[in-house]
């Protein structure tokens, strides 16, 4: 495929998200006994938006352009969608065009001196399909059973799908590192569906790997957020780390990311020996 197919997205993720709510969840009567529905009728789920049965059939089968702002708004609503649900449908409603777009797989030399002036703390560039474009020397050594593949640029995604059995080893809580992983990739394909890399790595996945076929069917989105990722490093053992990415206004879809730890702690210690052996 040289595109995500909108209409199909459109209509599994509304249909996906219609089918987790009980009609006691959003404070209807279910009327009858035997509802040969999961979750709510398309005709509650447009009594709730405050649209017509015909309207939102039409959104549902992919018919969400031209919808205002104000009828997406009611949707999300209707269909309980958080932010990260929320955003994805209004990407999903408003990328009709068919330009074809790159996401960016190099960096800036002024951002790989940033990096690099960053020596305390792991630091590294990525995009929305998890490459790893540009790192400093505690991130490499950090990221080495990631950056242990030989492709280029080293893709997170890949390795954590492909290589299950290291993933596992390396990251402490590998199956939500996994989902996140697929989460994030589905935000970035509602975010850019034109984006070839991102069409050629989904595939591959899809392909390859049954957890993430699996993983990707369930339509879950999720925004990227600051949290904690703990990873067991082959040397220097343990690593529980608070993660910051920042998104760089001037590179639009690259983001940094920052792995710290509070002063005097066992990782804090563990970072400053990791450093010790990367130098």
């Amino acid at each position: 495929m040289s595109t995500m197919d909108r209409r199909t997205d459109i209509r599994e993720f509304l249909s996906s998200r219609r089918a987790r709510i009980t009609p006691e969840q959003a404070g209807l009567t279910a009327y009858g006994g035997n509802r040969r529905v999961k979750g709510l009728r398309r005709e509650e789920v447009a009594l709730l938006a405050g649209v017509s049965v015909d309207y939102y059939v039409r959104m549902e089968r992919g018919g969400l352009a031209g919808a205002s702002d104000g009828v997406l708004e009611a949707l999300a609503s209707a269909l309980q969608l958080d932010e990260a649900e929320r955003r994805h449908l209004f990407h999903l409603a408003r990328r009709s065009s068919p330009r074809q777009r790159r996401s960016a797989v190099t960096v800036r030399p002024t951002l790989q001196q940033v990096l690099d002036a960053i020596s305390d703390a792991p630091a590294w560039i990525g995009n929305g399909r998890f490459d790893v474009l540009a790192t400093n020397q505690l991130a490499r050594a950090l990221y080495s059973p990631v950056l242990a593949d030989a492709r280029r640029p080293a893709n997170t995604a890949r390795f954590v799908y492909l290589n299950p059995e290291e993933a596992r080893e390396f990251f402490v809580d590998y199956d939500q590192v996994a989902r996140t992983v697929a989460t994030k990739l589905r935000m970035e394909a509602g975010r850019d569906p034109h984006d070839e890399e991102l069409i050629s790595l989904v595939g591959e996945l899809s392909t390859c790997s049954e957890p993430f076929r699996r993983q990707w069917a369930s339509q879950d989105v999720r925004l990227h957020r600051s949290g904690r990722k703990r990873v067991r490093h082959p040397i220097v053992g343990r690593l529980d780390l608070d993660v910051e990415p920042l998104e760089l206004a001037a590179e639009p879809g690259l983001h940094l990311n920052v792995y710290t730890a509070p002063a005097g702690t066992p990782t804090a210690e563990n970072l400053a020996l990791l450093a010790s052996w990367a130098a």
